[in-house]
């Protein structure tokens, strides 16, 4: 909607801002007029009733021609080319790694060393686990943020992370970083200030000088951590307040109904996106808007400063897209990507956490039917989004699917949550997966499980009992997760270590500042000795590492394994056997994965169900050509395996 008024004040701040609206700026201006309208309403859903609204409003339009005017003419150049090919990030050639820098290879300049391993290996896209300052031994993993503008000493300086994605730019490479919108440290400047009695920066957070409010929000807030820091609040003794502390103790939580709070952490945002950050993971968005009386989570306001930080990056930064790290339910997840006017105008990405979740629900009982209930949800995913598809990540595993979907497949989802919960952790004997429970309610009995991919998988077991047959029946779990994640739709992410069969790694009890969060088995250092074994022909190292290399470069070769809204579920014509078919244009491409540790039979009439049939299939994974049976006749896949099948 043309807004004269908007838009003449628009207009008058850019004269004065040395902005070229008709030269060399007239993309800029085009976007911030398009996108005018929808900032105003939104700003105004938020702020209108505030008293300081139109100051506001001009600081925020003021901030948004800061972050443009200072972003490099690299960056420029790199938007234009964005947008002139589309929704670039669909594209079925990105394929993601996530790491710990430390833990990986030491720092930032070792990282730029390593560039060549994820060349070889296919990877093109790397999301640097949080690297800004944080405290040691109150860091929450990085996600306790004293400087959001700072390296950490441990792993450089700003001048370290810049040259690196200038080295990944000219290796035509994507960056991803966090940022913490949630929460600071307790040691972040804004506390510090509030702690020292700056009413100002007290603002900046959620502060009372009695239980009162603590408890009426407590009365609705779900504990995330009730081991290791139960309740939502803590008393703050240099204040005498009690502060909000969602997470952990030391991270307290900021405050968005103060606008001053949303322009600083906007600004904060569009710092990352002048660094060059191509996909901006933003850190646990459920929980941004607190109100007494709900949960705290998910709440409408929540989504509104998402849509408004979207059309603000359109404007000033449109080359970086917006992830929003929400693990919540199906129906909750979907509403991050927006409906209505706003549809595929909130985040651009999400994490497909239920399908990951339903992927080891799959694994350990050899059953697909809990996945299948849920996927009527997970696909209505708009077109123009996308995932981040998974089977491991640096988090636990939540069992957050809906009961209905459990109860679909034949069974009670309290005894079969704990059955998973038993399989994982180890508390089964027929069991060969060694993982842990996380953040365990003796209240309610939920808890989240722990592990490595290859662990959960039974590989760790495997090599203790020097069993080869389970050796390999752990690896063919490992690929056929790994394969299922990254033909689902989205761009696949690896989590470090993976690619090479990492089992869990202990070390994390000798550091106090880990021992409690039993996360970090799962967060290995990696040994670079045992990773040269890639080279060595038979190695679980080779095996594990060709593997992921070939499944990467499938999926790369296949247009139609880009996510764009092309996937339809084939019938269960076995329990035991997922599969869906992507299509683009003429070109099919059937993807079937036997989660059942006998063989499966599958009848050719699945093939023949979503229109005329080939007379041959390919298998790019075995290299292999399949004839088309007939109805009566069946298709046998071994156990564990998979078909990744194009019809010629």
């Amino acid at each position: 909607m043309y807004r004269p008024e908007l838009h003449q004040q628009i207009i008058q701040f850019l004269q004065g801002q040395k902005i070229d609206p008709g030269g060399k700026d007239n993309l800029f201006f085009a976007r911030f007029m398009a996108n005018a309208p929808a900032i105003q309403a939104l700003y105004a859903e938020i702020y209108g009733n505030h008293p300081g609204r139109d100051n506001w409003f001009q600081l925020l339009i003021q901030t948004i021609t800061s972050a443009y005017s200072a972003r490099s003419s690299e960056l420029k150049e790199s938007d234009a080319q964005k947008e002139a090919q589309g929704q670039w990030h669909l594209d079925s050639g990105i394929t993601g790694m996530s790491l710990y820098v430390d833990r990986f290879c030491g720092n930032l300049n070792d990282l730029e060393n390593k560039l060549d391993y994820f060349k070889n290996l296919g990877v093109n896209f790397l999301h640097l686990m949080p690297i800004f300052e944080s405290p040691e031994g109150e860091s929450d993993g990085g996600y306790a943020v004293s400087d959001f503008r700072k390296v950490d000493k441990r792993f450089g300086s700003i001048k370290d992370l810049r040259a690196l994605q200038q080295k990944m730019r000219e290796e035509d490479m994507y960056l991803m970083l966090d940022i913490v919108l949630n929460h600071t440290s307790h040691k972040h400047a804004w506390a510090e200030k509030a702690k020292a009695g700056d009413k100002v920066y007290q603002d900046y957070f959620y502060m009372y000088d009695n239980r009162y409010m603590p408890d009426q929000f407590e009365s609705n807030m779900p504990e995330i951590f009730p081991e290791s820091s139960p309740g939502s609040f803590t008393y703050d003794q240099a204040t005498g307040k009690w502060v909000m502390t969602v997470f952990h103790h030391y991270q307290w939580d900021l405050n968005y109904t103060n606008p001053a709070v949303f322009i600083e952490m906007l600004d904060t945002i569009f710092f990352y996106a002048n660094l060059g950050v191509d996909i901006l993971r933003i850190d646990a968005p459920a929980f941004i808007w607190k109100q007494p009386g709900t949960s705290c989570q998910n709440l409408p306001q929540a989504h509104t400063l998402l849509r408004l930080i979207k059309q603000c990056v359109q404007v000033a930064t449109p080359g970086m897209a917006l992830l929003g790290e929400a693990i919540v339910a199906p129906k909750e997840i979907m509403k991050y990507f927006d409906t209505g006017i706003y549809t595929a105008r909130e985040c651009d990405f999400a994490y497909n956490a239920t399908h990951m979740a339903l992927q080891w629900d799959a694994l350990a009982t050899g059953d697909t039917r809990v996945m299948l209930a849920a996927q009527h949800e997970i696909l209505q995913k708009p077109y123009g989004c996308s995932w981040i598809t998974y089977t491991r990540c640096h988090d636990d595993i939540g069992l957050g699917y809906d009961d209905y979907m459990i109860r679909h497949a034949g069974f009670d989802p309290y005894e079969h949550r704990k059955f998973l919960k038993d399989y994982y952790s180890g508390a089964r004997a027929d069991s060969p997966a060694t993982g842990a429970l996380f953040s365990v309610n003796d209240k309610t009995g939920d808890a989240r499980i722990s592990g490595s991919l290859a662990s959960l998988c039974g590989l760790e077991k495997a090599i203790q009992n020097r069993d080869e047959h389970a050796i390999n029946t752990s690896m063919l779990k490992i690929l056929l997760m790994q394969a299922h994640s990254f033909f689902i739709g989205g761009i696949p992410m690896l989590f470090y270590g993976d690619e090479l069969g990492y089992t869990n790694d202990y070390s994390y009890l000798n550091d106090p500042g880990k021992a409690y969060d039993n996360r970090w088995m799962h967060r290995p250092v990696i040994d670079w000795n045992k990773n040269k074994k890639i080279e060595e022909a038979g190695t679980i190292e080779h095996r594990m590492f060709e593997g992921t290399k070939k499944l990467i470069s499938i999926r790369r070769s296949l247009k139609m394994a880009g996510d764009y809204k092309n996937l339809t579920w084939l019938t269960p014509h076995n329990i035991h056997v997922a599969g869906f078919i992507r299509t683009m244009n003429t070109k099919k491409l059937y993807c079937l994965f036997n989660f059942s540790d006998k063989e499966a039979f599958i009848t050719w009439f699945i093939f023949k169900e979503h229109g005329a049939a080939a007379a041959v299939l390919y298998d790019h994974w075995e290299e292999k050509e399949y004839q088309m049976g007939h109805d009566h006749q069946y298709l046998v896949m071994a156990p564990y395996t998979f078909l990744i099948l194009e019809a010629r």
